[in-house]
């Protein structure tokens, strides 16, 4: 029996195969440039945790984006909240303003035959010993 060998490919053989530019795939100058012999052996381990550290780094991005979106649509909401009750405020001094005048009170107690007083109020003075 044969024993079994790896196959060691020609370059002229990849030179037909052509991905991208004259110097192979983007993963494989990416390989290249970070240290690696080849695509198969994948990332090197010891650059792991920089990687892991980036990946954090983004998903608390991400995250933080969110937060700062959903509280901006709230405090927008709330500001808008704010806007109609001081609308529903003043209309209502305001009714409650009108009502208050001694015209309209008049109007008002005019059908309980309540009439209004035309002798103005006076004073009432007790003496110190008096009460």
């Amino acid at each position: 029996m044969k024993q079994n060998t790896f196959k060691i490919k020609d370059k002229k053989e990849n030179k037909g195969q052509k991905s991208g530019s004259g110097s192979g795939s983007i993963f494989s100058r990416f390989d290249k440039s970070i240290g690696g012999n080849s695509a198969e052996n994948g990332l090197p381990v010891k650059y792991l945790p920089y990687v892991m550290f980036f990946v954090a780094i983004g998903i608390f991005y991400i995250g933080n984006s969110h937060y700062a979106d959903k509280t901006t649509r709230k405090i927008d909401k709330l500001h808008q909240e704010v806007e109609d009750l001081r609308a529903d405020f003043t209309t209502l001094k305001s009714e409650y303003m009108f009502a208050s005048k001694q015209s309209e009170v008049a109007k008002k107690v005019k059908k309980l035959e309540l009439k209004e007083s035309e002798v103005p109020p006076f004073k009432i003075v007790v003496e110190k010993g008096e009460y």
